[in-house]
């Protein structure tokens, strides 16, 4: 894939994702921030579905790609809400 089409899946995919799970004014939000988790959320969902499916995951700008990125991308907003409990003892 391009890094055009990581840049386009990773801002719907993240998009997606923070509408699904829209967090607290304590996480970063934002046009880059939302990108990065797009595409962060692209590389990790596309490794979970080539070791669940044995399938490529994100293969270029179209829904199966946008879907494997979504779902990276809420795998990854849960974990990073998971290790950054502030105030956890």
């Amino acid at each position: 894939m391009s890094w055009i089409a990581w840049i386009i899946v990773g801002l719907v995919a993240g998009f997606l994702g923070k509408l699904v799970m829209p967090g607290n004014r304590d996480e970063p939000q934002g046009w880059l921030g939302t990108m990065l988790l797009g595409i962060a959320g692209a590389i990790l969902g596309g490794w979970i579905w080539n070791i669940a499916f044995n399938r490529t995951g994100a293969t270029g700008v179209d829904i199966g790609s946008i879907f494997v990125a979504f779902v990276g991308s809420c795998v990854l907003i849960g974990l990073l809400r998971l290790f950054n409990r502030r105030g956890v003892a």
